[in-house]
């Protein structure tokens, strides 16, 4: 039997073509990434990334902070990353980079046309580099700032506080039965490590001496640590030994507290009309923590060293980074993290004034990160478990940071 064997039309052949063509170029990106306003105005913006970029997809698995860590070194370390895309904590960039879990970034930077990096606030987009290898690019900062319900302290005819001294007095004379003068974020570990080092910074302090030498235990320290326990004892929710910051945040914006020392991005979320404050929006601003001196932290735009494809993971990055994006990503409630989106007047008036974005702008200026180097993350939770003990009341605050820099020695040799 004669077998007919019929070729397809050249139409179907170019149809074939085309489809395998796009089979192969289309690529996933899977992002790792926090739970956070900002992660909520980033999911936004990338339907419209995907829609101009059809043969990308882009997958976020939002998370609480505290479940991340583990699974990007899970993801690092197999051989076929489950994370192309990671956000990188300020205190994992040195560490991470050195470990190799992250590709360098400088050629792609690079390449890109109009990307215009020197843009990105210095204090910022040095965070990202390690060894003279860009390894990160700016996502949002979480400087720390004084945020105040600046209605009370009108009515009440109270100025900003200028030192820690003036803050201590003032939270405590605006704290009554039922109503505190801070809304604190003592949990051990990172939370209370975030809050307590602003109030170092304002005694003149430091982890460690131009030396090395750890000085976490010293006067300065002491002092300090006194304060804040003295302040949490006098001024803030009682039983909020374990508050983190969505709790402080809660009392702040139900009315329960007047001010809270912690990150910036909150003070939009706090200000959002018809958001979590309710009549309350738009009573609240934000200050420069009293001694002038924050906290830095930021999250970081990274790509896995094992990412499945580097070259679409950057296309999304230096999308959602770049300039135009960046403006419109802050003015939908997003941290600013370049210089140029800060000093717009649309910013400006479409966001949340032009007082929020100076008053950012001077606490990045004088900003340092909360811990540095490959330890910093157990240095972290080595100091804020002893700082809570102290808040608890299980240790003074001497031998609280006597342990504390026993503990730091031993983990730095």
């Amino acid at each position: 039997m004669t077998r007919i064997f019929r070729l397809p039309s050249l139409g179907a052949l170019l149809t074939a073509t085309v489809l395998g063509a796009g089979a192969l170029s289309a690529a996933e990106i899977n992002v790792i990434i926090e739970e956070v306003p900002d992660y909520d105005v980033v999911k936004a913006l990338t339907d419209e990334f995907m829609a101009e970029n059809p043969d990308i997809t882009v997958k976020f698995d939002a998370m609480p902070f505290d479940a991340m860590r583990d699974k990007i070194l899970t993801s690092s370390l197999a051989p076929s990353a489950t994370y192309d895309v990671i956000i990188v904590d300020n205190p994992w960039m040195e560490e991470f980079s050195r470990a190799g879990y992250l590709a360098p970034l400088d050629d792609m930077i690079a390449a890109t046309d109009g990307y215009d990096y020197d843009d990105f606030i210095p204090a910022l987009s040095r965070i990202g580099v390690v060894d003279g290898v860009t390894f990160g690019v700016p996502y949002y900062n979480y400087a720390l700032g004084l945020i105040i319900r600046q209605d009370i302290f009108d009515e009440k005819g109270l100025s900003v506080p200028a030192t820690i001294e003036d803050y201590v007095a003032t939270v405590k004379e605006l704290t009554t039965d039922d109503f505190y003068g801070a809304a604190m974020q003592p949990q051990k570990g990172y939370k209370i490590m975030e809050e307590w080092k602003n109030w170092l910074y304002a005694n003149g302090g430091e982890l460690f001496d131009e030396n090395g030498n750890v000085i976490i235990n010293n006067d300065a320290a002491v002092k300090a640590l006194e304060q804040y326990v003295d302040t949490y004892n006098t001024a803030a929710p009682p039983n909020s030994l374990n508050w983190g910051f969505d709790e402080a945040l809660r009392a702040m914006a139900s009315g329960k507290a007047a001010t809270m020392l912690s990150y910036n991005w909150m003070l939009p979320a706090l200000n959002k009309k018809g958001g979590m404050s309710g009549d309350l929006a738009g009573k609240f601003t934000l200050q420069e923590v009293p001694g002038g001196k924050a906290v830095l932290g930021l999250w970081s735009w990274g790509i896995a060293a094992n990412a499945h494809d580097k070259e679409a993971a950057w296309k999304f990055v230096s999308w959602i980074t770049s300039p135009e994006v960046a403006k419109r990503r802050v003015i939908m409630g997003g941290a600013p993290v370049r210089s140029s989106v800060l000093e717009d007047p649309e910013v400006w008036e479409k966001g949340y004034g032009k007082a929020y974005y100076t008053t950012v702008k001077k606490i990045l200026e004088d900003a340092a990160p909360l811990a540095t180097g490959n330890q910093a993350e157990e240095l972290i939770e080595i100091i804020g478990t002893e700082l809570n003990a102290a808040v608890a009341g299980q240790k003074t605050p001497k031998q609280a940071l006597d342990d504390a820099a026993r503990a730091v020695t031993r983990a730095i040799r």
